[in-house]
């Protein structure tokens, strides 16, 4: 009876220290993983809307790996609002990794590309400031979205058919 309430309370305590070991990882605050764009591909156009693949790099800065589910975005072309909306792509971002994923969008014509074509008026189509802004959605855990917000550069010539510098 003795050694029974001593195996009880030994198994109470490892069970109280495998909780608390749990509740850690609750605590742990999630950096915003960076977003940036790699590219951005044009599928097909019309008179009213385009098509377009948009390349995206996603750097985890955190320890823990997070299953995403989709995103929730916004995209800002020099200055002006480009696309926005939700991927439903989901994969595995590794601990203190990277992944590639290719997002499908549709523009409106008069809306976005088309004034972007025009401030661009037959330029440099590379180095195009952006801006990528929305939540990343997770599939499990405590933390749902995680805000994020990045700013650098893409070339969009190859999605226009030009070539790049050097090439012809």
């Amino acid at each position: 009876m003795l050694l029974r309430n001593a195996l009880l309370r030994m198994a109470g305590l490892c069970a109280v220290l495998v909780m608390l070991a749990g509740c850690s990882t609750f605590n742990q605050k999630l950096v915003s993983p960076e977003l940036s764009l790699l590219g951005i591909q044009m599928l097909s156009t019309d008179m009213f809307a385009q098509k377009f693949k948009v390349r995206v790099l996603v750097k985890n800065p955190n320890d823990l790996e997070v299953p995403i589910r989709g995103i929730d975005y916004t995209i800002i072309l020099m200055g002006d609002s480009f696309a926005e909306g939700v991927s439903n792509d989901q994969f595995l971002l590794p601990a203190k990794g990277e992944a590639e994923f290719d997002m499908l969008v549709t523009t409106n014509f008069v809306s976005s590309f088309g004034r972007l074509l025009s401030r661009v008026g037959g330029g440099k189509l590379q180095d195009l400031h952006y801006e990528i802004a929305g939540e990343i959605l997770v599939d499990k855990g405590m933390i749902r979205k995680i805000p994020f917000s990045h700013q650098g550069t893409v070339d969009i010539s190859r999605a226009l058919g030009q070539p790049k510098k050097g090439e012809t």
